[in-house]
């Protein structure tokens, strides 16, 4: 009988508590999600099972010498699994519509003010609820997921808030993924049914010698400016030229396929390692979840917004639609941007004319971060 007690205190039965089953429905959530309604699976699914390893009773899969726990402490704490995916997005992302209409950057840089409006909500939060106490390097840490960027979240929480890492990490690779959710309706009530169906003419045909330059000169630029930038703007670049220069298709190949699927893997794993139940559940993180979805909400509305500005001084109109992708959710916020104009217009594609602000953004929140580490990382 002894025997037999000691056989079943070891079991997930005896030492399951209702938390662990709250946060195993919301795993399961994030998996139905990924597979019924492909609400980009390939985050939700890996973020989906790591939390439901998490939530197992006794293993402690999570932990520093669980599974979860050592793949967490080789890329996502010290900060290299986000630059090895910038530098696979480098290599997957054609910065021809950002340089055949470069005005669209001013719509990826509008859509980082809610990067800046989030850390000033942070620190308003902090002064008005007394169980919470974030600092102006987690304020900073927190805002960043206003970019919609997983990657340069978890870059600079790693070395602003390593203690919030985890939540924020979380939150910023859940409201990526949630674009197709969160986007639309931003989008339609801050725009016009006419302002939806307005047709961009297509863009001028870029030549080679441009897509080479452009990486080499923006990261000129930054190790000028902005230093505290260059790891993740160096990757980004880099990843970029191997795929433009055409000599080294090998690597640029390695890059976009195995490297990404293989840390994309990882990386999803890990984040979802932080959707165990302690960690979670806890009155922080829920603050920051909800600070993050304001944050996306201020960056949709503020490159909508400046798109609808430029309209009323610019001679050609572009569709105020495009703004809603200076967020840097590259390609998701595209893709969102083009299904909701065709909803408006069947004729009405946008895609193209989004991947302009799109990668606009994901240069600006890295820029942003840079700004914040250099003001704050001393």
């Amino acid at each position: 009988m002894k025997d037999f007690n000691q056989l079943f205190g070891a079991t997930g039965i005896a030492n399951v508590d209702p938390f662990q089953g709250i946060m195993v429905l919301v795993c399961l959530t994030l998996i139905y999600l990924a597979i019924k309604k492909e609400f980009e699976p390939l985050l939700l699914l890996p973020i989906g099972f790591g939390g439901l390893m998490a939530n197992v009773p006794v293993a402690d899969i999570a932990g520093p010498e669980g599974f979860l726990g050592i793949i967490y402490a080789m890329g996502v704490k010290n900060g290299l699994f986000p630059l090895l995916i910038f530098m696979g997005v480098g290599a997957l992302t054609d910065f021809g519509p950002l340089i055949a209409n470069p005005k669209t950057a001013l719509l990826g840089a509008a859509a980082q003010v809610g990067i800046f409006a989030t850390v000033i909500g942070a620190l308003v939060i902090s002064d008005w609820v007394p169980a919470i106490d974030f600092s102006v390097q987690d304020a900073a840490a927190i805002g960043i997921i206003g970019g919609a960027d997983g990657p340069t979240a978890i870059f600079l929480a790693s070395r602003l808030a390593p203690d919030l890492l985890g939540a924020i990490a979380v939150a910023a690779y859940s409201y990526m993924a949630l674009v197709p959710i969160i986007q639309p309706p931003i989008m339609k009530l801050l725009t016009t049914e006419a302002e939806r169906a307005i047709e961009m003419r297509q863009l001028r045909k870029v030549k080679r010698v441009e897509k080479i330059v452009f990486p080499l000169v923006v990261f000129g630029l930054c190790a000028l400016l902005l230093p505290d930038a260059t790891p993740l703007i160096g990757a980004l670049m880099f990843g970029n030229l191997m795929s433009e220069s055409g000599v080294v298709d090998r690597l640029a190949g390695t890059a976009q396929n195995e490297m990404i699927n293989i840390v994309t893997i990882l990386l999803g794993l890990a984040v979802g390692s932080k959707l165990g139940a302690d960690e979670f559940l806890a009155l922080e993180t829920l603050g920051i979840l909800a600070l993050g979805l304001v944050a996306f909400g201020f960056g949709t509305a503020s490159g909508l917004i400046l798109a609808k500005v430029m309209n009323a001084v610019i001679k050609e109109p572009v569709n105020p639609l495009i703004g809603a992708a200076g967020v840097s959710a590259v390609p998701m916020a595209a893709r969102v941007v083009n299904k909701v104009g065709m909803e408006a217009n069947p004729n009405n594609y946008l895609l193209m004319h989004a991947m302009g602000p799109n990668v606009a953004g994901v240069i600006g929140s890295a820029v942003a971060a840079g700004t914040l580490l250099a003001l704050l990382g001393g």
